[in-house]
């Protein structure tokens, strides 16, 4: 549920606001992008003159999705009329042409948009919904998603004309390919222009409402991509968010008590460029969660005029002022920053305000123009057929040497050879999986060993612009590049979708594509996986090859990495780019300077991708990394050591990084300089600034008592100072023998150890994950088991981590295979308890934190010794450990996906209650220390912190910590490889 709190005294400042913004900017419809019909023939061409065109646009709509899967639905100039909510499945696109934007306009007191839905995420109607299916008439509505590709509306203008107060113009949760854009949006008295954002949008303006945009985060957390935007006149703010890590550049916000606003008690990782503020009556950003590693901001080239008050900080009620009427944001950082690769990580707040005497011009957009229309030529007069057969490479090659711009229609056009682009060609197409150039596998040209070979080729210092197009390399062509690309500053790479496996659509029945035969190998997103990683990269940029690359999806499995940059000083900017799913690696930056990549998101997939290095920079210099988002899938069953690999780099600026993943085998380290042997620990953070020569470090000596783990988690102790351990996958369970200072494997059973504890008696209880056993029968049914309530709240419990139980068995350490047996499960309220385990971390990315941890867990598991026992609750099932919750004492625990350490009251009955906010760090494990009254927490390293909450010292660690235990004065810490021991003075 998305949350609006606003309290009274906003609320009456708005009520006093409100004349100052009654009265709205004038509605500037938008300049056509097609300024006429383009020549596809495969596409619908929508035609009505009904006085509601709701009922013939979503039956078209449907009746494109049934046939063909995917494709284009085009809607000339006019004004239109809706009444109810038009819903667009995946891969449909709805797109206006004609001398002026055709506009449609929700009527006036339309029937669903006068009161707030109260069941609805966002508590409103919606103009227009993109979904995963198609809703047929009183059907269930599946909301776009992660699995939501190449949806579309552009060139169209919206308005909501008076009597609809609840009216949304867009809700778009959709993810790669998508977008909305060239869209002017009139809200009026309505409440928002969009809803859920998803990947990008471009050159869209904003006009009243409430709200422009108000969003929680995109699917699935990644983050979001704003270019070329406008905002004016709304009543709240322009943007309301919630972790959608926007990435805005170039946007506008005129007339508004706010530009953006952080919901309370949610972080958010923001990064402006080339922005303009006029006339921000309150504070224009207001953060939320200050001290927190999460709560990012990041602002390059922001102007403004009249903004009295920057930034607001709720939590310090402190603000950052205007130095002048007119003023420059040179630059503004606020979150966790390193200023080189050897620095203390530190929640600071760094700006350079300048003060103006008058507002520069706009900053001017970067982003080429498509040429006239007038000018375009059709590919398929020229003779190719698109028909996935015919071998069209002469026909498009002579189009090319014939004709600047070529407009390629819905098809899939066959090639043998390497399409030479001319300096000044364009290639147009207009839905990424319904046009695309593809090879026949096993082509001549292309297979066997050899150097690269590119399917398409754009040469150096060229002007070119691709859009729209899906380049597929097949899977039986090892020497195959998809593009080479050497094309100069003013060229542009849009829309391009590097098809092999994942996002793959099948056509429907109607559009039989002969490459797509063999597709569907044994895992039903690809060809066989012995074909995977044999070919070079899809997209690689080279001989001072650059320009814009906008909305690009590469997650060809059968390529060595997604995109490849190397030997390059020419600028090169990226805007929102998706590589995922390759082997080995996903992208590499070698010898490239003046580039600046806004919004990369890479993610690994478990079965392909488990092991993939996802980005290397090597001698790299003066880049910039804006909002980078490095992701393991939930189905990642083993860890890996670094998301960012670097070698010899200069002025290499990594600004708002989110390195993360529902499951406990993230990546241990979001960084790793090679030849200084410096490891980055902090998995979010603000700015790190990679310069070539690290300051020598200075560390506290940690001892390695073991090591070659695979992941080792789950420490703790008995009486007698003896440490226990585990690695799940492997199925293992170590002992740390006190006395003889030795390591023993203590158990390998066939159950899979999620986190230990002891009991009274220095029984071991073993928290373990049981999956059911095929054919076994309880009761005479087959066994199984279905995830408890408490699951909700944590999309842990999706996509492979449901079907399966979270149980306890204990064994005697002494004789462990003749003692082991289950706990017995029992009423929790009627336990006699001295101690109870809860997890020590929980990861609940739907905010339910503060809920779910103070349940009153109905069952418990009992130990050997009666009184020790572990609550059943799902989060059991992904803790790296137990912590131990004794009556009248306090209890530390982590909330991993908000990143802090909070503190809990244990009543008689191990009850947790009384939760407050501890410290604003937290990783895995938080301990208390009985001899100081102190605490520890791991995140990253070892940290100390008071009874207050005041961070005391620092201990650098080896490894990141997975789990802590404290016996005496000495910390056992388990890293993902070793164990290890510090004493603490």
């Amino acid at each position: 549920m998305f949350h609006m709190s606003m309290n009274k005294v906003t609320a009456c400042l708005l009520l006093l606001l409100a004349p100052l913004y009654a009265l709205q900017a004038q509605f500037k419809p938008g300049v056509s992008v097609y300024t006429q019909l383009p020549p596809d023939t495969a596409a619908v061409h929508f035609q009505s003159t009904s006085a509601d065109i709701s009922d013939e646009l979503q039956a078209a709509i449907n009746q494109l999705k049934k046939d063909k899967s995917f494709g284009v639905i085009f809607l000339p100039a006019g004004k239109y009329y809706i009444s109810k909510t038009i819903y667009i499945p995946t891969a449909i696109r709805l797109i206006g042409y004609g001398k002026t934007r055709p506009i449609i306009s929700l009527k006036k007191n339309s029937p669903g948009f006068q009161t707030e839905k109260p069941n609805d995420k966002g508590k409103a109607g919606y103009m227009f919904w993109f979904t995963s299916s198609v809703v047929e008439p009183g059907g269930n509505i599946s909301d776009a998603g992660a699995s939501t590709f190449y949806s579309a509306l552009s060139n169209i203008d919206l308005q909501i004309e008076d009597g609809n107060p609840h009216a949304v113009a867009l809700r778009t949760h959709f993810a790669q390919h998508s977008y909305v854009a060239h869209c002017n949006i009139n809200i009026g008295k309505g409440k928002a222009g969009l809803f859920e954002i998803g990947n990008m949008i471009e050159d869209v303006q904003f006009y009243g409402g409430d709200y422009g945009i108000y969003t929680t985060k995109a699917s699935p957390g990644w983050q979001f991509m704003m270019l070329d935007s406008y905002f004016e006149n709304q009543r709240i703010s322009a943007i309301k968010s919630q972790e959608a890590g926007f990435t805005i550049v170039r946007m506008q916000v005129k007339n508004a008590p706010s530009a953006i606003q952080v919901e309370h008690n949610y972080w958010e990782k923001i990064f402006m460029e080339d922005c303009r503020f006029e006339n921000i009556s309150g504070p224009a950003i207001t953060l939320s969660n200050e001290g927190n590693a999460n709560m990012q901001l990041n602002i390059r080239n922001l102007v403004c005029s009249k903004v009295p008050t920057l930034v607001r900080y709720p939590k310090a009620d402190s603000v950052t002022k205007a130095p002048a009427n007119v003023y420059a944001v040179k630059s503004y950082t606020y979150g966790l920053q390193m200023n080189d690769l050897k620095a203390i990580p530190a929640i600071q707040t760094s700006y350079d305000l300048q003060t103006l005497n008058t507002l520069p011009a706009i900053a001017a957009k970067d982003v080429p123009n498509l040429p006239a229309m007038t000018t375009w030529f059709n590919l398929k007069d020229g003779g190719a057929k698109g028909d996935g057969v015919t071998d069209d490479t002469k026909a498009i090659q002579q189009a090319i040497d014939q004709h600047a711009v070529i407009f390629v229609p819905s098809g899939s056009y066959r090639i043998s050879e390497t399409i030479q682009l001319k300096p000044n060609t364009v290639l147009i197409g207009l839905h990424p999986m319904a046009t695309n150039f593809s090879l026949a596998e096993n082509a001549p040209a292309f297979g066997g060993f050899g150097a690269p070979k590119a399917m398409v080729e754009a040469p150096q210092n060229g002007e070119n612009i691709m859009t729209g197009i899906g380049l597929n390399t097949g899977a039986s062509n090892y020497r195959a590049v998809a593009c080479k690309w050497m094309a100069g500053p003013r060229s542009m790479m849009d829309d391009v979708k590097f098809i092999g496996g994942h996002g793959t659509i099948r056509p429907g029945v109607k559009t039989g594509w002969k490459w797509e035969e063999r597709q569907g190998g044994p895992r039903g997103w690809g060809t066989f996986d012995n074909q995977w990683d044999t070919q070079y990269w899809s997209l690689w940029v080279t001989n001072n090859g650059g320009g814009i690359f906008k909305n690009i999806w590469s997650a060809s499995t059968f390529a060595t990495s997604g995109f490849y940059a190397d030997k390059t000083s020419t600028v090169g900017k990226i805007y929102a780019m998706s590589v995922e799913h390759h082997v080995r690696n996903e992208v590499r930056f070698n010898q490239v300077s003046n580039w600046k990549v806004y919004a990369l998101q890479l993610e690994e997939e478990s079965v392909e991708s488990s092991d993939c290095q996802p980005l290397e920079l090597t001698n790299c210099n003066d880049m910039i990394f804006a909002n980078l988002y490095m992701f393991r899938v939930i189905r990642v069953k083993t860890p890996f050591p670094y998301s960012v690999r670097t070698w010899d780099c200069n002025r290499v600026e990594l600004l708002n990084v989110h390195n993360y993943s529902q499951v406990k085998y993230t990546t241990d380290n979001p960084l790793y300089d090679i030849n200084s042997q410096t490891e980055i620990r902090p998995t979010e953070f603000a700015r790190l600034m990679i310069n070539a020569t690290p300051k020598p470090s200075t560390t506290q000596p940690v001892q390695l008592l073991a090591k070659g783990f695979e992941f080792a988690t789950g420490l703790t102790a008995d009486s007698k100072g003896n440490v226990y351990f585990a690695e799940q996958r492997m199925k293992r369970v170590y002992k740390w023998d006190a006395q003889k200072q030795s390591l023993q494997l203590l158990a390998e059973f066939p159950w899979e150890p999620l986190s230990l504890g002891v009991d009274s008696q220095d029984n071991l209880l073993v928290v373990f994950r049981y999956n059911p056993q095929t054919g076994y029968l309880v009761n005479g049914v087959q066994e199984k088991f279905e995830n408890p309530a408490d699951a909700r709240g944590t999309s842990f419990s999706g996509w492979g981590n449901s079907g399966f139980a979270s149980l306890v068995y204990s064994i005697n350490p002494n004789n462990p295979e003749e003692s082991i047996r289950l706990l017995d499960y029992k009423p929790m309220a009627q336990q006699q308890v001295a101690k109870a385990y809860y997890p020590s971390n929980r990861w609940r990315d739907y905010h339910d934190f503060n809920i779910v941890s103070l349940n009153k867990n109905e069952h418990c598991w009992v130990a050997p010794d009666g009184k020790t026992i572990i609550p059943a609750a799902y989060d059991l099932a992904r803790a790296t450990s137990l912590v131990a919750a004794y009556p009248g004492k306090p209890l530390y625990a982590v909330d991993e996906y908000d990143k802090r350490t909070v503190k809990f009251d244990v009543d008689a009955k191990g009850y947790l209650s009384n939760l407050q906010y501890f410290a604003e760090k937290g990783d895995f494990n938080s301990i208390p220390d009985p001899l100081n009254s102190n605490v520890w927490v791991a995140d990253g390293e070892l940290y100390e912190f008071d009874a207050n909450g005041n961070e005391v010292r620092m201990v650098p660690v080896p490894e990141r910590p997975s789990s802590i235990v404290k016996v005496g004065r000495d910390v056992y810490i388990t890293g993902r490889t070793g164990l290890y021991k510090t004493t603490i003075q």
